[in-house]
């Protein structure tokens, strides 16, 4: 014991537990909103864990020397961890037996706003990454460009341009654009 008097580890300690309270207390307040940021960028639930997790993870590690917007911070890993997932995975397709999906021509189940919206999602998820995660924090995240670009460590020009490139691509979708139009009862 030091000359003192006083234990260096009990020091440590109570410090020590304010940050895991808040690091609790970030954690339930924050990763549902995490985790479908997390699901719109991998499109599976099991892989959205998975990234939450590691993103929480790195977060951890750093938390004494995030001072503001912790939410913002462990998004920017969110982000960074796919991106570095989707570089070491390889995305082609696995030949298989059955078909994963329903033919062109059985009908879908859940009506037409699940297929619409369902063929909407297919399409975002066709788009290069870089673009669907300009996609997710612009429109469903609903990230302002400035705040976009913050996230992503690209400027606001290039969140611009990806989401032009992306909206062009969505517009030309093929499963998009050949869907009948429900108030018409035709194609678009």
């Amino acid at each position: 014991m030091p000359r003192n008097g006083r234990n260096p580890a009990a020091a440590v300690r109570p410090a020590s537990d304010a940050r895991t309270a808040a690091f609790e207390e970030f954690v339930v307040a924050r990763s549902e909103r995490l985790l479908r940021t997390a699901y719109l960028l991998t499109r599976d639930h099991a892989l959205a864990e998975d990234l939450l997790q590691t993103s929480l993870a790195k977060a951890w590690s750093s938390w004494h020397r995030i001072e503001s917007d912790p939410e913002s911070y462990v998004r920017r890993i969110l982000v960074n961890t796919f991106s570095t997932w989707w570089r070491r995975r390889w995305n082609g397709e696995l030949p298989t037996e059955e078909l994963p999906e329903p033919a062109a021509n059985e009908p879908r189940s859940g009506g037409p706003d699940v297929a619409a919206s369902t063929d909407l999602w297919d399409a975002v998820g066709r788009l290069p990454k870089r673009q669907r995660a300009v996609i997710v924090l612009r429109f469903y995240e609903d990230m302002s460009e400035a705040a976009t670009a913050e996230l992503l460590g690209i400027s606001p020009g290039t969140v611009k341009s990806q989401t032009a490139k992306a909206l062009a691509k969505l517009r030309i979708d093929p499963a998009i654009l050949d869907r009948p139009d429900p108030s018409t009862g035709g194609s678009r």
